[in-house]
């Protein structure tokens, strides 16, 4: 057997690729031939894998893969002696029939029977059959790897295409044109989608030094294709030259200039381009009366270029173009983007000229047209609930100015839709409101929230700058998640078309970051109502909902005890540091109805949990709540003190009255930490009451009482969190 260990290297060379998609394939196929070969023994184990991803191309590179794995020793159980032999021990109809499934030959009865291994599995002695498999061969295991790593790449769309032989079609992201396995020098003979292995492939298509370019080594792939094909095959390292590129460019510009960041568009030009080459181009100045928004868009958007930005952050009227090409003189490229260019900013500039023609309010009435939801009205309906839920809003805040402020807002935020360049970038929606606003002379405020409305409009998005936007941007969200829980649009398991996630998120975020003193259950009494007979009462699940959101946000993103804020200033980025599980169910048991309550609660639990005698408090509180579930009706906290005859009970009583105005004072004073512990001085008085005192006591009425104090104890214990969910 041979023990051969050399690198690999699998390309499939393909047309252009979907851009977007390039990445994710290129790592999949990857990640597929690896575990394909792992799983098989032919990958050794501290072998390194190298995707490739170019436009043409998907590749795998693993530095150490053997030639065939080793042979296994396999342990077969096969049935009970009493099943498998006879009295006189030889082999049954049963076991014979079993071994020529497995391929031996059973020609020999008593040789078999010398083979067997006879093992007592617990419950009876057992026959097992010990024999060596060969290990898989690398032809035979990259063949079975390659079509499974085919199988599963995560293809956006597929394309179905005829071979060459005019009968057969193959399925695939995009037709295939060459394959190339090479162990070490030697091609590995496998097929995929038409092809055969060898060790040709193509480069660039312009600029390649020879085609086809052979492979010699598996080592020599990055290398030979850089230097005869004229293609920077690591997605990474292309995307790194990219950036070095575009950040000399912009110094050659000058005046402080950088590229706008966007890694998305960074990816995308890397999955267009093989091998790069950044021009430096320019358009009209006369465009920059346009507001950046819209150009940065169309040039992104439309034609991938990256914008420059002054150091002041300012639009400039350079832009930078990554082209495929690298021509001795690059003027005709400089000069086709620029002609290219133009007619995009001119239609911007066109739309935002005609736009502002006609003030915003005077489209507000054509909402009534566009349809929201088939169930849910239009959008002039929608705007007149989110402008009644916002005004309850900035009522609860105590506030007419802002509440006048929110409704000019809510009346305005959605206007833009129906403006000529939002209906050209709908990504612009919101912000050529503002700009549309401030053109008609409204508040800035106002302007702002119409702007800032939409956000957050992603993980980690900015919140709205000012309060009328806050106010807003609640009122937005929560007559869109009212609504459709309200008609049972409800998302469900990965699928979340309407991003009511990201809108509960949302709510979430602006209540606990803003530090509103909102009650959750009364601004959802403030959406239900405005929607009328449209929807059922959607409260109890969207609560839950909501609070579900809450723990999952605090759970994965709170990489910092005292909340989100204080994380991102702490710089923090390890989840270890955040809140544990148990610690967030003790919080969110309670449903706290003002979230902002929420950081501070979770500090107080976690500065108990410190304490000696917490463990000691959670558990009996856990007990307490054991008791209280299991008592015939429900229990109130009310005790005669006359009726407490036992030592322990009257202590623990009298601790209670000692103990709970100084814990309710602490609470209402908003300092959760002292309001929880305080009650560290319970923890002799409660462990003397369950050791010396029996709740359920014949005396009804003793029993009564007893239970009154535990509700008693349980109320004192039980008003910042659920201690009980601390309990072990």
């Amino acid at each position: 057997m041979s023990t051969t260990v050399a690198p690999l290297l699998v390309e499939l060379f393909v047309e252009e690729l979907p851009p977007k998609a390039l990445r994710a394939l290129g790592e999949a196929f990857a990640q597929g031939l690896a575990d394909g070969l792992r799983e098989q023994g032919l990958l050794a184990p501290d072998a390194v894998v190298t995707p490739y991803a170019s436009p043409r191309r998907l590749a795998a590179h693993l530095s150490a893969v053997r030639a065939q794995a080793e042979d296994r020793a396999v342990q077969l159980k096969l049935m009970p002696v009493a099943v498998g032999l006879d009295a006189q021990g030889q082999p049954t109809p049963a076991l014979l029939k079993k071994l020529a499934a497995l391929g031996v030959d059973t020609a020999e009865p008593a040789a078999l029977v010398a083979r067997l291994r006879r093992q007592s599995d617990g419950k009876a002695e057992v026959l097992y059959w010990d024999s060596v498999v060969a290990g898989a061969t690398l032809a035979a295991g990259l063949q079975k790897a390659l079509d499974e790593a085919l199988r599963r790449l995560p293809i956006p769309k597929v394309m179905t295409y005829q071979l060459a032989d005019g009968w057969r079609n193959v399925h695939f992201v995009r037709p295939a044109h060459a394959l190339v396995a090479l162990h070490g020098t030697a091609v590995v003979p496998v097929q995929a989608l038409g092809l055969s292995a060898g060790r040709h492939t193509h480069g660039h298509r312009f600029e390649a030094a020879r085609d086809p370019i052979e492979i010699p080594h598996a080592d020599a792939y990055a290398e030979t294709l850089a230097r005869e094909g004229a293609v920077i095959a690591h997605f990474g390292e292309r995307r790194a030259e990219i950036e070095r590129q575009l950040a000399a460019a912009a110094a050659r510009v000058g005046g402080g200039c950088r590229p706008i960041q966007d890694d998305a568009l960074l990816d995308e030009v890397t999955a267009l381009v093989e091998r790069p080459n950044v021009l430096v181009c320019q358009f009209d100045e006369a465009f920059l009366a346009v507001p950046a928004e819209c150009l940065i868009l169309t040039m992104k958007a439309n034609q991938k270029y990256f914008p420059l930005l002054d150091a002041q952050g300012r639009l400039t009227h350079r832009f930078l173009v990554v082209s495929n090409i690298t021509p001795a003189d690059p003027s005709a490229v400089i000069t086709g983007n620029e002609r290219v260019v133009r007619p995009r900013l001119a239609d911007a500039k066109f739309f935002f000229d005609q736009d502002r023609k006609r003030p915003l309010e005077s489209r507000v009435l054509g909402l009534a047209k566009v349809v929201y939801h088939n169930q849910l009205g239009t959008q002039g309906e929608r705007v007149e609930r989110v402008a009644a839920i916002g005004r309850a809003i900035a009522a609860q805040l105590g506030d007419a100015t802002l509440e006048r402020h929110v409704d000019r807002a809510a009346l305005l935020a959605k206007a833009d839709l129906l403006t000529d360049m939002v209906g050209e970038f709908p990504e612009l929606q919101g912000t050529m409101g503002r700009y549309y606003a401030l053109h008609d002379g409204e508040d800035p405020l106002v302007a702002e929230a119409i702007e800032d409305h939409y956000k957050p409009r992603f993980a980690g998005d900015a919140l709205p700058r000012n309060p009328v936007g806050v106010c807003l941007a609640l009122a937005d969200k929560l007559e869109t998640l009212v609504g459709l829980f309200g008609i049972g649009s409800l998302p469900t398991g990965d699928k979340d078309p309407y991003a009511l996630r990201r809108h509960a998120l949302g709510v979430v975020r602006m209540l606990i970051e803003r530090d509103l003193p909102l009650a959750l259950p009364a601004l959802l009494d403030a959406a239900v109502p405005v929607f009328g007979d449209r929807i059922r009462d959607p409260r109890e699940a969207l609560t839950a909902f909501i609070y579900e959101r809450l723990h999952n946000w605090i759970e994965s993103e709170w990489v910092h005890p005292a909340g989100p804020a204080a994380g991102r200033e702490a710089g923090g980025s390890s989840a270890a540091a955040g809140y544990a599980k148990h610690e967030i169910d003790a919080v969110l048991a309670l449903r706290p109805a003002q979230l902002r309550e929420v950081p501070r609660r979770l500090a107080a639990v976690r500065a108990f949990a410190a304490l000696p005698e917490a463990p000691a408090l959670a558990a009996a509180n856990k007990r307490v709540t054991n008791i209280l579930r299991k008592a015939d009706a429900p229990v109130q906290p009310v005790v005669d003190a006359a009726r407490l005859v036992e030592p322990a009970e009257q202590a623990l009583y009298r601790a209670l009255q000692d103990v709970q105005p100084q814990a309710d004072a602490a609470y209402a004073a908003g300092d959760y930490t002292a309001s929880l512990q305080r009650l560290a001085a319970l923890k002799a008085p409660v462990d003397a009451f369950f050791d010396g005192v029996m709740v359920n006591a014949d005396d009804p009425a003793l029993r009564a009482n007893r239970l009154g104090l535990m509700a008693l104890l349980h109320g004192a214990m039980n008003r910042v969190a659920d201690l009980s969910r601390l309990a072990a």
